[in-house]
């Protein structure tokens, strides 16, 4: 685990990095510092140093090519990556996140989405990163009531998930951002929105990245407007990770249960970190586990 000094003098690292990139003087602002990411702003670009135990080798070089070719779509990043202290940096254009407080930009998500579903998928675009987090997160899982729930939700999903068996490909491989949610759009200085984070953007089956919000949905946690609002923009733009007629869990399904049993267990992980029980959308989550893990039985 990194200790405070370690930490205060990478954030340090960071914010001068900033300085020398953004030509100012401007006081750093801690941005983002959890689940080993910490995000330093410094004037008009943000500096990231990212998870430590993230492959930062060519497959994210390619990423980055692929983030600078996606005008319009994508903040890429300023530069190739940096090691500092041992971590990956990269350097970025500052963009405003989501505001909570405010209408969240649904719309706006889908139609970014569809978008990069749409474009071509060039020559050398790596794979996507994903979905062996959801199998890296049940592995950390220990006893209990809750950790029981997840793992028997787990044990239905397809053998390719659970890391036995290799990935099939995807019924039409696309560009994909490969990790979507709000959390990972900006407003930029044209007041557009672009999609940041691109660890596990490449190519791959479109319908992963409608999976997180298809898995609020399902648990109850996303209200149906606010879903619906997403999907009916998604298809309005032509998205194509799902049937343009028909019923959009025929492709959703497996991606949507894979996310809500991988963001259950991390909800467990985080409430058994910080000693504390379970709220109630994680709650909601760990009901869900339950769900899937009876329609398996049934099946």
């Amino acid at each position: 685990m990194e200790t405070e000094t370690a930490r205060s003098a990478l954030f340090a690292r960071l914010a001068e990095i900033g300085r020398r990139s953004a030509g100012a003087a401007t006081p750093p602002e801690l941005l983002y510092d959890r689940h080993g990411v910490l995000v330093v702003r410094v004037g008009d670009v943000v500096v990231k140093a990212h998870q430590a135990d993230r492959e930062h080798g060519p497959a994210f070089l390619g990423r980055i090519r692929l983030a600078g070719a996606l005008t319009g779509l994508v903040v890429a990043p300023l530069g190739p990556p940096l090691t500092v202290d041992g971590r990956t940096v990269t350097v970025s254009p500052f963009g405003e996140p989501v505001d909570p407080g405010r209408a969240l930009p649904w719309e706006e998500g889908a139609r970014l989405l569809a978008a990069l579903h749409s474009a071509g998928v060039p020559a050398g675009a790596p794979p996507w990163g994903r979905p062996a987090r959801v199998a890296r997160l049940v592995a950390r899982l220990g006893g209990g009531p809750a950790e029981d729930a997840v793992r028997r939700a787990f044990a239905t999903l397809p053998a390719w998930i659970r890391g036995e068996e290799d990935e099939p490909p995807a019924p039409a491989e696309r560009l994909i951002h490969g990790d979507w949610h709000l959390g990972q759009m900006v407003r930029v200085r044209d007041g557009r929105w672009r999609l940041i984070d691109i660890e596990d953007m490449g190519r791959g089956d479109p319908a992963w990245d409608l999976a997180r919000p298809a898995a609020l949905y399902s648990a109850g946690v996303l209200p149906s407007d606010e879903w619906e609002r997403f999907l009916g923009a998604y298809t309005a733009a032509g998205g194509p990770a799902v049937p343009a007629q028909g019923d959009p869990w025929t492709s959703l399904d497996i991606p949507a249960r894979s996310l809500a049993i991988q963001i259950a267990a991390t909800c467990v992980i985080s409430a058994g970190r910080e000693d504390r029980a379970l709220d109630g959308p994680e709650q909601a989550m760990i009901d869900a586990c339950t769900r899937i893990s009876a329609a398996g039985d049934a099946a």
